[in-house]
């Protein structure tokens, strides 16, 4: 007798869930005021200052008209703008450098410590925390007098460190790393502190000693961090403003004046806020090449170790 096999059921469709959007609407309430904020205090005074960089503003008065790209022009031209332009990548190069590798050595000096680990935490972040108004105003009364100062007291020097074109930028670089260092440290403690111990059992096992350890597993699983303070450092550096102008003025003859502070006095002492905002969109597209630039790097490293 013939078996008939009876064919399997076709499955039933699974009915897709449906999308509920209700959330949506319940998150846009709640950014809403965040959203009001950023639009009115960054990207309506951005496109404002786009704008008027193509003009002739002048707070003083006079005509306003559209020049188009003659600030722009002008400012490619302008000696003054060069110079500052330099001396803004110039204390970017002489801060970032030993900001990033301070930050590295003092937080894996910290790291291994085994006693009062909250103090020296405390002692290197702690400058972070003050405003530069304060740092400034130390460093000025009671580092860098030439008189009385605690620097030529204790080299037995008579430098005029702020007052000296040769030296001015290397002191506004040294307060600046003294003042900003607790922060790259913090940021490298935290990873540090992130790496499992079991790599470096694994490797002590091994024999590995502890430059082999430094250089096989700390600093590979350090390579994102780095490149995360890479690129915050560089832009702060390039932003620096606060302390050289309350410091130096831009001086000794210029030696100093970074091209924020240039824009400010093109624009709120020469009154030309029109060429002043082209100036500092100058600015603004360096900080998104350099900032596009280290993220390709760091990413073709990434690629070639992986």
């Amino acid at each position: 007798m013939a078996t008939t096999v009876a064919a399997p059921a076709a499955a039933a469709p699974v009915a897709k869930p449906k999308v509920r959007h209700a959330w949506t609407q319940h998150g846009l309430l709640f950014v809403a005021p965040f959203l009001l904020i950023y639009v009115v205090f960054l990207i309506w005074p951005t496109l404002l200052g786009l704008q008027m960089s193509f003009s002739s503003v002048n707070i003083a008065g006079g005509n306003d008209r559209f020049v188009g790209f003659d600030n722009y022009a002008e400012a490619f031209t302008d000696p003054r703008m060069w110079r500052s332009l330099g001396n803004t990548v110039l204390f970017t190069i002489m801060s970032t450098i030993p900001l990033v590798l301070l930050g590295l050595v003092l937080a894996l000096l910290v790291h291994n410590l085994r006693f009062m680990q909250w103090l020296w935490r405390l002692s290197f972040f702690g400058p972070f925390l003050l405003p530069s108004a304060v740092i400034s105003i130390l460093w000025l009364q009671m580092i860098y007098p030439p008189d009385y100062g605690l620097l030529n007291g204790t080299l037995g020097t008579d430098v005029l460190w702020l007052g000296d074109p040769a030296v001015a930028m290397w002191s506004v670089v040294l307060t600046t790393v003294w003042w900003t260092v607790g922060f790259n440290f913090l940021l490298y403690l935290a990873a540090l502190q992130s790496i499992p111990a079991h790599l470096y059992e694994a490797a002590a096992i091994d024999g590995a000693s502890g430059w082999d350890k430094l250089r096989s597993i700390t600093l590979p699983l350090l390579r994102r961090t780095t490149l995360l303070i890479v690129v915050l450092q560089l832009v702060a550096s390039l932003k620096v403003f606060d302390q050289i102008y309350l410091m130096t003025g831009g001086g000794p003859q210029d030696s100093t004046r970074p091209i924020i502070e240039y824009a400010y006095d093109v624009g709120f002492t020469g009154y030309r806020i029109g060429y002043a905002s082209a100036v500092s969109y100058i600015l603004f597209a360096l900080i998104v090449i350099v900032s596009l630039a280290q993220l390709r790097l760091f990413r073709k490293r990434e690629e070639v170790t992986s």
